[in-house]
């Protein structure tokens, strides 16, 4: 795998921790994120960050497509949140964390341990 492809997958796997850490004192809660605006802005730069390192590795090598299974979705959502910022719902970004973030996690790190 060429190096600047795992960067970036160490970027996302980065943001996704990072993510993940804004939850570690207190639980997953919608209603509780809802309320805490800088915890969502938070959680938004890293979901930009995770559809820009994702648009990188698609360019670079679209085989890709298919080893990060909703790349093009991932994509997307870095392009709705940064252009169309106030279209997206909280709603949509909590299913976002609690369905789809845990899933990206597993297949980056399954990348990540098949280049060691």
């Amino acid at each position: 795998m060429e190096d600047k492809i795992l960067k970036w997958l160490y970027d996302i796997d980065s943001a996704i921790n990072e993510i993940e850490s804004y939850f570690i004192n207190e639980k997953m809660d919608f209603f509780e994120y809802k309320k805490n605006l800088m915890r969502k802005r938070a959680v938004e730069r890293n979901l930009e960050i995770i559809g820009e390192a994702t648009n990188r590795i698609i360019k670079s090598d679209a085989s890709f497509t298919s080893k990060i299974n909703d790349a093009n979705a991932i994509i997307g959502l870095r392009n709705q949140v940064i252009h169309a910022y106030d279209n997206i719902s909280d709603e949509t970004l909590w299913s976002i964390l609690s369905n789809h973030l845990p899933k990206l996690k597993s297949e980056v790190q399954i990348l990540l341990s098949n280049n060691n």
